[in-house]
């Protein structure tokens, strides 16, 4: 490891405990399925037979698929309060869940209450599933809905989606506000919780409609205000590593964007045929009132035709998005640990996190340090430190185990630890970090996918 020596600023007093912004989300959501199970129970006469409860059981799952379905778009929309305060990652594990349990408690609602009417009827599943989609009134909307929320949820399975495009998955993804839409309308010409009790049917609209106006408002009318206020275009493109490449975006106003060190937007760069996917990028540089940054690794076929933006071309941009910022803070030494192209969001906090910072930096070589020479020369003008663990001249990769963080940075436990990297990197310098003692509200770490 390399390094520069040390310089001690004032100690600034962390910032006071809050409560945290997850709980502040999370009550509410847990009240509304409360009050979604309260809907069944008041709307629901006497369960009689194995029909009847059969029945019953398909409802219950039907109305919570319903309001997971609403809670699914609603973390879909990009509300600014949840994807900066309790941060992207987070939130895209909460939809990501949400997902499983929808597509789950749609099957439940489907075999359920077919099951339930064809006992009632005695018929045969398959006769009894053709009668409901045929004759029922928005009951093919509904399955065609079905069929697609079912669909995206295939897709978005780990196994599948390592194995199809980011592209193919995105605009999959998408089909989910279709679906959605599709199977709304069953659930209140059909729904016993809902026929003959005005009050409760509109609830339901007042659910489903803020959830459309957050996602019509954040995913479409403010990204069209921000590029037409800044109107963004690609200034130059530089190589820092092999397989690397920083790409300067000039704007008006950026100050006005109010984007933080740590942060990123997502970016569609309307040129080298990159403008059917917004990607997210991390901002490489603390941003300027007129200039923006991000640092790209070739990892896929958007990714690697970065390099090839000319200078002119229009940029379309949604955020700024993340919480990986100083307002994580919460001692006054920082340690940041950055993996590969997890360089990005760490060299503007590098430069701008107050406090003493140390910064450990692991790539394989030398040559794949990208942007070195900048976090020396912040290095040296902070007063800071910078570690590099690069692999021996035999290939051996350093270890970064609990006891040689612990040896090589005293009082570790009370530091704050900023971690960026791919997700095996993380996943272990985390449970390194734990077993060295550093509680998880000091580790500070964020990825992003959706």
């Amino acid at each position: 490891m390399a390094a520069v020596h040390e310089r001690r600023t004032a100690r600034p007093a962390p910032p006071a405990h809050r409560r945290s912004p997850a709980v502040r989300v999370l009550v509410p959501l847990w009240a509304g399925a409360a009050a979604v199970l309260a809907l069944w129970w008041t709307g629901t006469g006497s369960v009689i037979g194995a029909a009847g409860w059969l029945t019953g059981g398909g409802r219950i799952a039907g109305l919570l698929c319903g309001y997971t379905c609403a809670v699914l778009v609603g973390l879909m929309a990009r509300v600014p309060f949840l994807e900066v305060r309790v941060g992207s990652d987070r939130v895209a594990r909460w939809h990501a869940m949400a997902g499983r349990y929808t597509v789950c408690l749609l099957v439940a609602h489907v075999v359920l209450v077919l099951a339930g009417y064809a006992a009632q009827d005695h018929a045969s599943l398959v006769k009894e599933a053709v009668g409901v989609v045929l004759d029922y009134p928005d009951m093919l909307k509904a399955t065609t809905g079905g069929v697609l929320l079912c669909a995206v949820g295939v897709v978005s399975a780990p196994a599948v989606r390592r194995r199809t495009g980011y592209e193919f998955w995105y605009y999959t993804h998408l089909l989910t506000y279709a679906a959605v839409f599709l199977a709304f309308f069953h659930q209140l010409t059909l729904g016993e919780a809902f026929i003959g009790r005005p009050a409760a049917a509109a609830a339901w609209y007042v659910l489903y409609l803020g959830v459309a106006a957050l996602v019509g408002w954040y995913r479409i009318l403010t990204p069209i205000r921000l590029n037409l206020r800044h109107r963004l275009r690609v200034e130059s493109v530089h190589k820092e590593a092999p397989g690397v490449y920083s790409v300067v975006v000039r704007g008006r106003r950026l100050d006005d964007l109010g984007a933080r060190p740590g942060q990123f937007l997502r970016w569609r760069f309307l040129g080298a045929g990159l403008g059917w996917t917004s990607t997210p990028y991390s901002l490489s540089a603390p941003p300027r009132p007129d200039l923006l940054r991000v640092t790209v690794k070739a990892l896929g076929g958007h990714s690697g035709a970065v390099r090839r933006l000319r200078p002119g071309t229009r940029v379309w941009a949604e955020g700024p998005y993340g919480s990986l910022t100083a307002d994580r803070r919460t001692a006054h030494r920082s340690l940041l640990i950055a993996g590969g192209v997890g360089i990005t969001p760490l060299r503007a906090l590098f430069e701008t996190l107050p406090g003493d910072v140390t910064l450990l930096y692991r790539a394989r070589t030398a040559e794949d340090l990208a942007l070195g020479g900048e976090l020396e020369a912040i290095a040296r003008w902070r007063g800071a430190t910078v570690h590099y663990a690069l692999n021996g001249a035999d290939g051996a990769r350093p270890g970064l185990t609990a006891d040689a963080l612990r040896t090589a940075y005293p009082g570790l436990a009370g530091h704050d630890v900023y971690l960026c990297g791919p997700p095996g990197f993380a996943e272990d310098v985390y449970a390194q970090l734990r077993a060295a003692g550093v509680p998880d509200r000091r580790i500070h770490h964020e990825s992003f996918e959706l």
